[in-house]
């Protein structure tokens, strides 16, 4: 005969936090690895990211290459060697292998070995970023699920992006939950009165709505107004039309993160600001400066909490807190195989909490 656990009666009535192992992939996406222009030093470039690590070399061409580090001869480094052409060559024997992975030369033999190649990532420069593809099924990705191009990525009217970066100790998703924590915008970043907020869940794409009050980046009488769309697992961007000195304000932001292993990721926050017509050139490059530097600011604050969390499977939520749990659905498609990603998660789904905005604001994606 077995008894029955008991718990102590203080716990008898608590939430009990529950949390499954980690998973045992990354997410199938495009990963932003920050600005191009940083990779097109000459050098190849060194990056621990999905528990492995990458080299990424800028050939002779002009074209960035992602290749798996570790040279099949020997094991060395391949980010210790050169770039010669558009090949990487190894530090150790100088075995030099191209954008496709094969290694096309051995200065010592005469025939190369069939098998002597590496793992080539499929690598997109969009926006003045490189983003590289992770698929554990080796899949190649869609057009549909190319990063959309920013004009203003291109444009004299806005400035060039800033880019801070952090590594957070905690797993990725802790970061996705922002996505639909409407509750956190009050405690964490001011916003005092948020009036509307909604999520758009549609295929690869998960987007916010978002209207509230937020004095030190929407002014003090002025709403707030932010789209914020993920564009697969691990690209957010952001459109923010706020205020500074009385002066409208429009920026577009970017929050964008690769995994180094399941229990920690790189994180960089993108900003970019509109010219005013009226201002000269020194007072755009000030403007731009100072709302860049709020907005990193409101950003970090929420860094802190990051690095500080437990992982909550069965978030005990509340009225007036977001869907959480259809965005964990939503983002849970990137860790299953495609044939196993149900169909339902390709139709259109809206979440909405409207506390008398009057106008509800157009629900579509920050760019398509």
């Amino acid at each position: 005969m077995t008894a029955a656990l008991k718990l102590p009666q203080n716990l008898a009535t608590t939430h009990i936090i529950k949390a499954a192992p980690l998973p045992d992939r990354y997410a199938r996406g495009w990963h932003c690895l920050g600005l191009a222009a940083s990779y097109r030093d000459g050098k190849p470039h060194r990056l621990d990211v999905f528990g492995t690590r990458l080299a990424v070399f800028n050939g002779q061409d002009g074209q960035l290459r992602v290749l798996d580090a570790w040279c099949p001869h020997m094991g060395a480094d391949l980010a210790l060697g050169q770039v010669v052409g558009n090949t990487l060559a190894c530090r150790f024997h100088g075995w030099q292998f191209g954008g496709d992975g094969k290694c096309q030369h051995i200065p010592y033999a005469r025939h190369v070995p069939p098998k002597a190649r590496v793992r080539a990532w499929p690598a997109l420069e969009e926006n003045g970023l490189l983003f590289v593809w992770n698929d554990p099924e080796g899949g190649a990705p869609t057009d549909a699920e190319r990063i959309p191009r920013l004009e203003a990525a291109f444009s004299p009217e806005w400035s060039d992006w800033s880019m801070p970066e952090w590594t957070i100790h905690n797993n990725c998703r802790e970061l996705i939950d922002n996505l639909s924590d409407m509750a956190h915008f009050g405690p964490v970043h001011g916003s005092e009165n948020v009036v509307y907020f909604a999520n758009v869940f549609e295929g690869h794409k998960a987007t916010q709505v978002m209207v509230g009050l937020n004095q030190r980046l929407g002014g003090q009488a002025n709403y707030l107004r932010t789209v914020a769309t993920y564009y697969g697992p691990a690209t957010l961007i952001t459109t923010m039309r706020g205020e500074a000195d009385g002066l409208p304000i429009d920026s577009i932001l970017l929050v964008a993160h690769v995994p180094i292993d399941q229990n920690s990721f790189q994180l960089r926050f993108g900003v970019k600001v509109r010219r005013i017509a009226t201002l000269s050139d020194e007072q755009n490059r000030q403007m731009a400066a100072a709302y860049t530097d709020l907005t990193v600011k409101a950003f970090s604050e929420d860094v802190a909490i990051w690095h500080n969390k437990v992982r909550v499977d069965n978030p005990l939520l509340c009225e007036g807190d977001g869907p959480i749990y259809a965005l964990r659905e939503w983002y849970s498609q990137f860790y299953l195989d495609r044939a196993a990603v149900p169909d339902k998660l390709a139709q259109r789904q809206v979440v909405q909490i409207d506390r008398g905005l009057g106008q509800v604001p157009p629900l579509e994606h920050a760019f398509g």
